[in-house]
């Protein structure tokens, strides 16, 4: 599935060792709330077993290149019993600013609703992280809450910010309804 600028394609067992380095990225690890590094090793390890599991993933990629590069992973983590799922975005450090973030969810947000029929898409975001609150508002999320001093950045306690977006307010282009022939 692709938008102008950016597609969404398999989550990929041979790019392993790409995703790793970008999830060592100490912006990541600032914006995730993670404490310390993963090596390869157990990166790879949690590769098998995320390919195996009940969760969305797709490889996020740049087309204003020659040829798409991968820049980034979209997660859906669905709760199939009442038809929502949580979304989690990465990016690597080229990516971030040019907005493929934005591109990335909106067609992740596309396929939820339209594939996997899901009424809601949910996420947590650092209150801090003004480029991705406002990147996840350009896709369609809203803020619904704040989960208060429920995060740190760079080593102060901050909220997390929730933010959803709904089905019945997904508007604008659809890439799987022009897939389908049925872009209305």
């Amino acid at each position: 599935m692709s938008a102008d600028t950016c597609a969404l394609g398999p989550f990929r067992a041979d790019l392993v060792e790409t995703y790793w380095r970008w999830e060592q990225d100490p912006a990541l690890l600032v914006g995730y709330g993670r404490q310390a590094p993963e090596s390869l090793e157990a990166r790879t390890e949690g590769m098998a077993h995320q390919l195996r599991g009940d969760n969305i993933r797709f490889t996020v990629y740049d087309l204003s290149c020659d040829a798409p590069q991968p820049v980034g992973v979209a997660t859906l983590l669905p709760d199939h019993a009442v038809r929502t799922a949580e979304y989690v975005i990465m990016l690597a450090p080229q990516a971030r600013g040019r907005g493929l973030g934005t591109a990335a969810t909106r067609l992740t947000l596309d396929y939820a609703f339209h594939v996997t029929n899901l009424r809601m898409v949910w996420l947590k975001v650092l209150a801090p992280n003004a480029a991705g609150i406002r990147a996840y508002e350009k896709a369609g999320f809203r803020t619904v809450g704040a989960l208060r001093e429920a995060g740190y950045w760079l080593g102060d306690v901050c909220d997390e910010v929730v933010m959803d977006a709904l089905a019945k307010d997904f508007s604008g282009p659809s890439a799987v309804r022009a897939l389908l022939g049925q872009d209305h």
